[in-house]
């Protein structure tokens, strides 16, 4: 296996992409489900602590057989691995115990729009005995790389790692790039983030929060960046291009650029400033279910859970409205109205109106990736300037009339925030065309103060349905107007204009990954002003006076057989404090089929990526 700076995404590797307690279901009636045919016997009917969840999560309980729980969770993988652009979502849970024997280990893939998670207050409650894997897919060249290895998560859980006869693939295999994240996850044994067992296996991830990793170094591989935050590790591979671990016990040693005398490239911030783990889904020793949403930490390391169990406070299922995909956005309305929280279940929302989130404290939890989808050109999703609002697992695709937002936060200048209790977004992802043709002015607006952002992507499609210069439009990914705002993991790619514009004071970025739109059509049509090519992929806006970023990057690929560049990757006020941005960098991707590149890192300055340096990080370790 190798990772260095030609392991990028490439036009003849990626294809379309232009690179880069009770199962309540048995396996029959979800074979059925699928389209598919699986022999299984019958479980009891769910308690009366059981809520409905409705037919796409499954509720696995210790006591099924393996080869039951294995034949149901191999039925959904056949059809989700190579689901990408599918309607199809499941959310896999798993109660309290251990899943899997030395002798007869639970070992299984996740494909797309699929999320597995134990349902124990904490990690060890959980165990599986086996793995639980992503690999590359392979395209009819037989090119095998994770360049689309979108959409699925793992929570909550311990893997005791146990791969008997699996050859080249013994270990856990987690082999994903964008919106794929795990969390409260502890590894026992061999972690690798790149399928090294068929080729090029290129990757582009990923996030990693509040997790630990025994027995092993992690093999980072191919995979091009990552973020780790609040976790604890045993031993780093390697970085490719911009590796950033925040408040991480066991970390590599900041070394940026990548140099002999360390490695790297690693950016490593001992603590983080101020997190908030995701609200997850539980059951309680009384066999009852609900949430339990962790409390804000500043200045911390390492996982929430090592040292006891997650500070924070729990929320019977009794106060949350389980929402189906039948649910129009009056009705979740109305319970939202009523006091309750929310919880979307698996499925596709169409929404002729925006769901309002006005209380303060609510929590709106999604299971299985449900698909927020704005019909008449409204917001799917508002939240009013209120305290404490958390938003986790949530997709939003954009409609066929175009949207000023997909989820707006907040009300401009209210200021009404309290950062003992900051609104956060966990694992948000936003679609721009793909799926279904759609176009928005602007995927997120943030403009409350001291959000959090905790794993964002937001991806004008450059591959599936409805994509074009013209046709799914958006000038922008994210728009933070709020101030003190915190963002980890900050994924945006190929918008139109400006990727981020940052207005508030105080902002902190830990993590920045984009790539610029691939498909201009000439320079002409991608000009900021007159004789300024390009617009920058990060924006802190003139007037702001205090704004820091670490580990940032912005590469080109544009793919239409024509020189088109941007004068700068980012741009920010001159006038702030010297170093408040750290390790930056530019790549210029594919030189058999890209064309023009960057031209300056940072407000003129860093020098160009262009064909003259292919694959090759041009980099700024501090502005100004």
């Amino acid at each position: 296996m190798r990772a260095n700076a030609t392991l990028h995404r490439s036009s003849s590797t990626e294809g379309s992409r232009g690179r880069r307690g009770r199962l309540v279901l048995v396996a029959a009636i979800v074979a059925t489900a699928l389209g598919l045919t699986a022999a299984a016997s019958a479980e009891p009917s769910a308690g009366p602590g059981q809520p409905d969840f409705g037919p796409n999560v499954l509720i696995f309980d210790p006591s099924m057989p393996t080869s039951q729980i294995q034949a149901t969770v191999d039925a959904i993988a056949a059809q989700q691995v190579p689901n990408q652009f599918g309607t199809q979502r499941y959310a896999l849970l798993f109660e309290p115990g251990t899943y899997g024997t030395e002798g007869s280990p639970l070992n299984f893939q996740v494909g797309y729009y699929t999320a597995v998670a134990g349902l124990g207050r904490s990690p060890g409650d959980v165990v599986v005995d086996g793995s639980v894997y992503v690999r590359n897919q392979c395209d009819s060249n037989n090119s095998c790389v994770a360049l689309n290895n979108f959409w699925r998560s793992l929570s909550n859980l311990t893997i005791d790692v146990d791969t008997p006869g699996f050859g080249c693939y013994d270990g856990e295999f987690w082999a994903v790039s964008q919106a794929s994240p795990m969390r409260r996850v502890h590894v026992n044994g061999f972690a690798t983030l790149m399928d090294y067992c068929t080729g090029p296996s290129f990757a582009s991830g990923g996030f990693i929060a509040d997790s630990r990793f025994d027995g092993s170094t992690i093999v980072n591989g191919s995979q091009q960046q990552w973020l780790v935050r609040n976790s604890t590790l045993d031993g780093w591979s390697n970085g490719v291009w911009n590796q950033v671990f925040s408040g991480v016990a066991g970390a590599p040693a900041q070394c940026f650029p990548a140099q002999p005398s360390c490695g790297g490239p690693y950016t490593t911030l001992p603590t983080s400033p101020v997190t908030r783990d995701a609200p997850y889904l539980y059951v309680e020793a009384n066999g009852r279910y609900a949430v339990f949403v962790p409390s804000a930490q500043r200045d911390s390391s390492g996982a929430s859970w090592e040292a006891g169990p997650t500070p924070g406070s729990s929320i019977p299922i009794d106060d949350f409205f389980i929402a189906k995909p039948t649910d129009d956005a009056k009705t979740i309305n109305n319970a939202l109205a009523r006091g309750k929280n929310l919880i979307l279940t698996p499925g596709v929302y169409h929404l002729d109106r925006a769901i309002d989130v006005k209380r303060p404290g609510t929590v709106a939890l999604g299971l299985g990736f449900p698909t927020l989808v704005p019909s008449n050109g409204d917001a799917a999703m508002t939240v009013a300037d209120v305290n404490g609002v958390k938003l986790s697992g949530l997709l939003f695709d954009a409609g066929p009339v175009s949207s000023p937002a997909l989820l707006r936060v907040g009300t401009p200048h209210a200021h009404k925030s309290d950062p003992a209790d900051p609104t956060s977004l966990h694992d948000v992802f936003f679609r721009i065309g793909g799926a279904t043709p759609g176009k928005a002015q602007t995927s997120l607006v943030v403009n409350s103060d001291d959000v959090l952002l905790d794993d964002i992507w937001a991806w004008r499609a450059d591959h599936g349905n409805g994509v074009g210069w013209t046709a799914n439009t958006a000038d922008t990914g994210v728009i933070v107007n709020g101030d003190d705002v915190t963002a980890y993991g900050l994924f945006v790619e190929h918008y139109q204009k400006n990727e981020v514009i940052w207005n508030g004071e105080n902002g902190k970025v830990v993590f920045f990954q984009n790539e610029m739109p691939y498909d201009p059509p000439s320079q002409a049509a991608w000009s900021e002003a007159p004789g300024v090519p390009g617009w920058p992929a990060f924006k802190v806006a003139d007037g702001v006076k205090s704004f820091s970023g670490w580990g940032m990057g912005s590469y080109s690929f544009f793919n239409q057989g024509v020189d088109i560049f941007a004068a700068n990757a980012f741009e920010v006020p001159t006038a702030l404090p010297p170093g408040s941005l750290h390790d930056l960098l530019t790549i210029f991707l594919d030189p058999a089929n890209g064309k023009g590149g960057i031209l300056n890192v940072v407000n003129g300055t860093g020098g160009s990526s262009t064909i003259a340096n292919p694959d090759v990080p041009v980099t700024v370790v501090s502005y100004p």
